[in-house]
């Protein structure tokens, strides 16, 4: 089998830009489309997620300096690290299980296609690590390769299911056509997010709060603007990292400091989008093929393309509610641990919470204000999960051959050390291995038959629009 290894091997080291437009382009072959079309979809998808990438760097490298200077002000002490995501991918791509998770994960999408159990063709490979991370931390506790990878296989069916629900609302509400999200970390605070919104409904006051981004902008005029927000948010959480920190420098080091920033987020509220726009350019012919596909073969069939949740992090209410989202992050571990409930210091990760958040723009009709609330309950509970399970996020690290951080007993991430989903599935397995895994299996089977029974209440709930809102189809 290691000719079969060797090849897992280099198509991970192909990395998403270059994995995605190959994969779009064997993609739209499949479906009909000319190959020349086809070829120009793909390379502009590709360059798009480059672009894409570059604007996150510029966001995570700007938000990691400020956020590093928060945590260093607080002064606070606390023994688990957060490496952030891409350790954590290299943890889960690294271990055992990384190992077989790609042709896992498509086999599993493929079973689901046939027997209808999905609409959505995952193409976001590189995300497939959402799904190793989970059986990694499994095989730290069990030892059991079989266990593991079943957890693994069962993760990647339920983010195909996440997909499926909550396609209507990203489509309308980030005008995003054929496209879905079955990104392991993003779609597994829907379920939670949805109840939440439900309660601040019956909030008085609260419920009528209209704060989405074009309600700003109308009240606030220019200064509404998403530009201006990033800039604004930037200088103020700039204040918050340099202002009076006498470690920086004199003052006009420190408004230097402050500046840069805000400047740098007012760019990633504007070039974020227009990045999604070239995606948009290259993935229009794929979605007309696909279109077409399913009418000829498949008659009211519908078809999604899984794409990374990176595409709709550009959102004016997804980024702003992400950067907000920082200092109330780092306050609320520093909370949560003189409580004695958490003990990671979000550090690396912080730049990912819009990540989290995207998903709840849908539900939220994109009101910045009801994300912060959500977002701030979800934290507080990932970062006491997170905190109970930093052992078996040790232990995987430690199976994948990880280089730990100098001085570091234990690490964490936010991206999905925290997430509620690995949480479960992995104390599912902990309950009674396999016997965990299928009661896991028999709830997830129930939570299908339910959404099949009225698929359209469900969608609605996670932001999809109402009947009465859809506009006719043409002819």
């Amino acid at each position: 089998m290691d000719w079969l290894l060797a090849i897992i091997e280099w198509i991970k080291g192909l990395g998403p830009t270059v994995m995605l437009p190959i994969i779009i382009f064997v993609i739209g072959l499949i479906l009909g489309a000319k190959p020349g079309r086809a070829f120009r979809s793909a390379v502009t998808i590709g360059i798009a997620f480059v672009g894409i990438n570059l604007v996150i760097g510029l966001m995570w490298t700007n938000l990691g300096d400020a956020a590093q200077a928060m945590v260093d002000r607080t002064g606070v002490t606390l023994d688990v690290v957060d490496v952030g995501w891409p350790a954590a991918a290299a943890i889960a791509f690294g271990g055992t299980v990384g190992t077989w998770i790609i042709p896992l994960s498509i086999l599993v999408n493929i079973i689901m296609l046939v027997v209808r159990g999905t609409k959505t063709l995952n193409v976001d490979i590189w995300n497939f690590w959402h799904f190793a991370f989970t059986g990694a931390l499994v095989y730290a506790i069990s030892q059991n390769l079989a266990l593991a990878l079943a957890t693994a296989a069962l993760n990647a069916a339920i983010a195909l299911f996440l997909a499926d629900w909550t396609a209507p609302g990203v489509q309308d509400f980030y005008g995003v056509p054929t496209i879905s999200i079955p990104h392991g970390f993003s779609a597994a605070y829907v379920p939670i997010a949805i109840p939440l919104n439900k309660l601040i409904d019956a909030i008085p006051g609260l419920n009528k709060l209209d704060a989405d981004p074009d309600a700003i902008q109308r009240r606030f005029g220019v200064l509404g603007e998403p530009i201006v927000v990033g800039v604004v948010i930037g200088f103020i959480l700039g204040c918050l990292a340099w202002l009076g920190d006498a470690t920086v420098g004199n003052f006009g080091v420190q408004l230097q400091k402050i500046l840069v920033l805000a400047i740098n987020l007012g760019a990633v509220m504007l070039l974020m989008p227009r990045m999604v726009a070239i995606l948009m350019e290259g993935l229009i012919p794929i979605s007309e093929s696909a279109r077409e596909f399913m009418k000829t073969r498949f008659a009211g069939g519908e078809f999604y393309i899984g794409l990374d949740s990176a595409i709709l992090i550009g959102h004016p209410a997804a980024i702003a509610t992400g950067l907000i989202m920082v200092p109330i992050t780092i306050g609320l571990a520093i909370l949560l641990s003189a409580l004695g409930v958490n003990r990671i210091l979000p550090f690396a990760d912080l730049a990912v919470i819009p990540f989290m958040v995207c998903m709840f723009a849908p539900i939220t009709r994109g009101n910045i204000v009801r994300g912060v609330i959500i977002a701030t309950i979800v934290i507080a509970i990932g970062l006491i999960l997170g905190t109970s399970i930093a052992g078996l996020h040790t232990a995987a690290a430690i199976d994948a051959k990880f280089d730990m951080p100098e001085g570091a007993t234990q690490i964490a991430s936010i991206c999905d050390g925290t997430n509620p989903l690995t949480w479960l599935l992995l104390n599912f397995s902990k309950l009674g291995g396999w016997i965990g895994w299928i009661i896991a299996v028999a709830i997830f089977g129930v939570v299908m038959f339910l959404y099949k029974r009225n698929p359209t209440a469900w969608e609605i709930a996670a932001g999809g629009p109402k009947p009465e809102e859809v506009p006719a189809a043409e002819g």
